[in-house]
């Protein structure tokens, strides 16, 4: 898989179900992700004079992102987050 332009393909960090104590918590009270490590990148975003700016982000890369603004999708099976790199704040 090969993304266009400025996407970024993300796999989320596993999301805790269960507190240290050993509860279980309720699916309506866990958190959306906000990490997870790159999958895939596009080439970059085109610029409006003409010039494509690189992403900066590469695969493997762990990343914290806007946990907002990820598109949830399935693709062979696995559970990945569609977003722009403009979405992501911090390499880790």
């Amino acid at each position: 898989m090969k993304p266009l332009h400025d996407t970024v393909y993300v796999k989320p960090t596993d999301r805790e179900t269960k507190t240290s104590s050993g509860l279980t918590i309720a699916d309506s009270a866990i958190e959306k992700p906000h990490t997870g490590t790159v999958i895939a990148v596009g080439e970059g975003r085109a610029l409006d004079n003409g010039t494509v700016q690189k992403t900066v982000v590469k695969e493997g890369d762990k990343v914290i992102f806007n946990k907002y603004a990820p598109d949830e999708v399935e693709i062979d099976g696995q559970k990945l987050l569609q977003m722009t790199e403009r979405d992501i704040f911090a390499t880790l």
